[in-house]
């Protein structure tokens, strides 16, 4: 069976590397807010573009985080896009604010043309999640938070070092929100995440927060938090980061396969907008028979999942507190009944590829 997914494989590739730098962290005898934290946040932020970064224990705490140190308080709204995952809309519901959504356009991605209609006295940002692994496409934006102005942040958990017109994801918004998840493109072998911002000034005051609040020991100046990314994580990652480049061509390699090779007129490819570039932290493609389609790869012996099927505003604690109802957006409801995640993984075989091509090929509604 050909996995979605396969992690060992990925800690396979850089075995030697990984074994060693988690002995020297084991063996430093400093596991929280040391010099590896310190060396990530500046090698991650030197990679993505000109910006400050703070180490975080997950991406949900990333978000919170971001948007606290923002100004981001109850009784605001934040805009985000109807089909993104539920982590977006908790991490801003955690700040006290609510979620308020929008379609998405046909590239899965938040629809620009969408927002104003969403806008409302108690609107204070726009919240970007770049799904899949794809920039959104940013231009038209920005232009409406300059219009109305509004905060601009950005969700990259699925989306490290894809561009936007050559400027990575990350540098657009006033905080951006990564998650280092062990499936992400840059995954940890835990769960591991980051603030990134332009102004330094947020990024100071996220790590004061992320440590209880403390801007030196001992000394608690903020309502804080205990959410601070540990040692050995960051260590990791710091191997993981040293081959981002590698690993990402080997993805859209595999990629540039599906999407040359697949010909099958009932299942539809994903579309990369032109200015936009795409690092394929998920392949997903659309069938009109869902489950037909999975049931056939799985006889085929390749295995497919489904990247959320149940859109964040009908799970039930959104329901209960905002009364969202299915049929409220139907793009993402269409969209959420019908895609499918492909296998997509650090490292598969050539033969592997073409198992999966073959096996969707063949398939007939």
């Amino acid at each position: 069976m050909v996995p979605v997914n396969e992690l060992i494989r990925g800690f396979s590739l850089y075995q030697k590397e990984y074994e060693e730098k988690a002995l020297e962290v084991l063996r430093s005898g400093w596991y929280i807010l040391g010099k590896e934290v310190a060396a990530f946040e500046e090698e991650f932020a030197a990679k993505l573009g000109p910006c400050s970064c703070a180490g975080v224990d997950n991406g949900l705490d990333a978000i919170t985080l971001g948007l606290t140190a923002s100004g981001i308080k109850e009784g605001d709204e934040v805009i985000v896009q109807a089909n993104g995952y539920i982590a977006t809309m908790l991490g801003i519901m955690q700040c006290g604010a609510s979620p308020v959504f929008v379609e998405p356009d046909e590239y899965y991605e938040l629809d620009a043309a969408r927002i104003e209609d969403a806008i409302t006295p108690r609107t204070k940002a726009v919240l970007v999640t770049h799904l899949y692994g794809q920039a959104t496409r940013m231009d038209p934006i920005l232009e409406v938070c300059q219009k109305h102005g509004l905060d601009l942040f950005e969700d990259c958990a699925q989306s490290h070092f894809a561009p936007y017109n050559g400027k990575n994801t990350g540098l657009f918004g006033k905080a951006s929100f990564f998650s280092f998840y062990p499936t992400k493109n840059l995954g940890a072998f835990g769960d591991a995440g980051a603030v990134v911002s332009t102004d330094p000034d947020i990024i100071q005051k996220v790590r004061v927060l992320r440590n209880y609040g403390s801007d030196r020991r001992y000394h608690n100046i903020e309502i804080g938090y205990n959410m601070r990314l540990d040692e050995l994580q960051a260590g990791l990652l710091r191997v993981r980061l040293a081959h981002m480049d590698e690993l990402l061509a080997n993805r859209r390699h595999i990629a540039g396969r599906y999407l040359n090779e697949i010909k099958n007129p009932a299942i539809t490819l994903p579309a990369t907008a032109e200015e936009c570039e795409h690092t394929w932290y998920q392949f997903i493609v659309r069938a009109g028979n869902r489950k037909g389609f999975m049931e056939h790869l799985k006889c085929e012996d390749v295995a497919s999942d489904i990247s959320w099927e149940v859109p964040p505003y009908l799970q039930p604690c959104m329901r209960e507190k905002f009364g969202y109802k299915e049929g409220d957006f139907p793009i993402t409801e269409e969209i959420c009944a019908h895609i499918v995640t492909l296998p997509m993984m650090e490292h598969m075989e050539e033969d592997e590829i073409s198992k999966v091509i073959d096996a969707v090929n063949s398939y007939r509604e």
